[in-house]
């Protein structure tokens, strides 16, 4: 049904649609831009505007398949991508209270062009978040997230229920569902430190740096020493 859904989809939407979550599921088609939505509803957190469904995914206890497709909107040339997990349904219209439990680090999609483009990222084992303890019958909700360019966050989720990794009822995990596209790369996503927590005004050595190549100090000998080929070939010329 989901995969009759995109193809349906695929040429009426292109151009505003945006993340799809091909398995283990999705929680609904929120690719709608109409009145109510004239930004789109995967825009809107913590689940592009779909509220939760009683139409639960089964998913291992252990960790499983995260697979999606990223490319559905213009601008996404690069982006970065996050993967949350929500426990329960105690929160808001009997989902998660939040989605702040991370299941993999961020890290970022490198698509052909900015224009629409087809194409499948998938993880093909996403742990639990750290210390996270489920169990079977035990209910959360998947969140994939896509920053995109332009810096907006588009939102899309699935309601799953946890059962043991040996049980029938799972889906199986194969390359018709679960595959990475030849056509997009991937990058690690990491910081190098420019100045550190605590040091408030204080210039770093990143910036000291900046500053010698392009910023010189009018006080500082350095300024002097680049003068010192004209000064010499001055004294020769009088010698």
């Amino acid at each position: 049904m989901l995969l009759s859904t995109i193809l349906s989809l695929a040429s009426a939407a292109l151009v505003s649609a945006h993340t799809i979550i091909t398995y283990p599921g999705w929680r609904g088609d929120n690719l709608v831009t109409n009145a109510s939505f004239p930004y789109g509803m995967q825009w809107m957190y913590p689940c592009g505007g779909i509220l939760p469904t009683q139409n639960r995914t089964f998913w291992p206890t252990t960790g499983g398949a995260v697979a999606f497709q990223p490319g559905w909107f213009q601008g996404h040339a690069t982006a970065f991508v996050y993967i949350n997990l929500g426990f329960g349904t105690d929160g808001p219209n009997g989902g998660p209270p939040n989605m702040s439990n991370p299941m993999v680090p961020p890290f970022q999609i490198l698509g052909p062009s900015k224009n629409p483009y087809p194409g499948t990222v998938c993880l093909p084992q996403v742990p639990l978040p750290v210390n996270a303890s489920v169990q079977a019958g035990d209910n959360a909700t998947i969140q994939v997230v896509e920053l995109a360019v332009h810096g907006a966050a588009l939102y899309s989720c699935v309601d799953i229920t946890f059962v043991e990794p040996n049980d029938p009822r799972l889906a199986d995990v194969n390359e018709s569902n679960c595959f990475n596209s030849n056509d997009i790369g991937y990058a690690d996503v990491y910081t190098l430190t420019v100045r550190a927590s605590g040091q408030g005004n204080t210039t770093s050595g990143a910036e000291h740096r900046f500053w010698y190549f392009r910023r010189h100090n009018k006080g500082s000998i350095l300024a002097y020493l680049g003068w010192m080929p004209v000064v010499l070939g001055g004294l020769w010329v009088l010698l």
